[in-house]
C-alpha cells in the first residue's frame, strides 16, 4: 500500500486491523457502473476502482467493491468493511449461509441474484477475518465519501468504454 498524506494515527494503527470502505455506483441502474474502495491499515493508504461498460445494478457494483478490496490484501487478515449498502451487508450477514445450505436458492426456492459474485466474496472473505458494519451514505464519513468519489470515477471511466 501507498503512503497517504497527511499524518497522525489511524485506528488500525492500534489495533493491527484493515480498514475498508467500499461503493457501488450505477448509471441507469441497470446501466453502466462503478466500484471504488479505501483500504487503510495504519497510516498506509490504498485506493481502488474500476467499472462495467454494459448494463449492470449497483448492487452488482457494491458486492464488486468489496470483493476487490478483499482480493487486493496480499494476506490473511483482521478486517473492517464499511459499506452502505444494507444489500450487501444483510446478503453476508443474515442471507449467505441459508442460501449456501439451500443450493444457492432463496426461501422461495428461486435463483440467488449475482451469485457468482456472491460465491466470489464468500470465497474471499473466507481468508480474512472481517467484520461487516454498515455506515449511512452521504452523511459526511470521510472513508465512505472518498468511496463513493472512487466508484463515480470507475463509472465514468466505464462509461468511456465501448459496451
Amino acid at each position: 500500500m501507498r503512503a497517504a498524506s497527511g499524518g497522525g494515527r489511524r485506528q488500525g494503527d492500534r489495533d493491527g486491523v484493515v480498514e475498508i470502505y467500499t461503493d457501488g455506483a450505477c448509471k441507469g441502474n441497470p446501466g453502466p457502473g462503478g466500484w471504488g474502495a479505501v483500504l487503510r491499515y495504519g497510516r498506509h493508504e490504498k485506493t481502488i476502482c474500476g467499472g462495467e461498460p454494459g448494463d449492470t445494478t449497483n448492487n452488482r457494483m457494491e458486492l464488486l467493491a468489496a470483493i476487490m478490496a478483499l482480493e487486493a490484501l496480499t494476506r490473511p487478515s483482521v478486517v473492517r468493511i464499511h459499506t452502505d449498502s444494507q444489500y450487501l451487508r444483510s446478503g453476508i450477514n443474515e442471507w449467505l449461509a441459508r442460501w449456501k445450505r439451500n443450493g444457492w436458492k432463496t426461501g422461495e426456492k428461486k435463483p440467488v441474484k449475482n451469485v457468482d459474485l456472491w460465491q466470489r466474496l464468500d470465497a474471499a472473505a473466507s481468508v480474512h477475518n472481517v467484520e461487516w458494519l454498515w455506515v449511512r451514505g452521504h452523511a459526511g464519513d470521510p472513508g465512505n465519501e472518498l468511496a463513493d468519489q472512487l466508484a463515480n470515477r470507475g463509472l465514468i471511466e466505464a462509461r468511456r468504454q465501448p459496451s
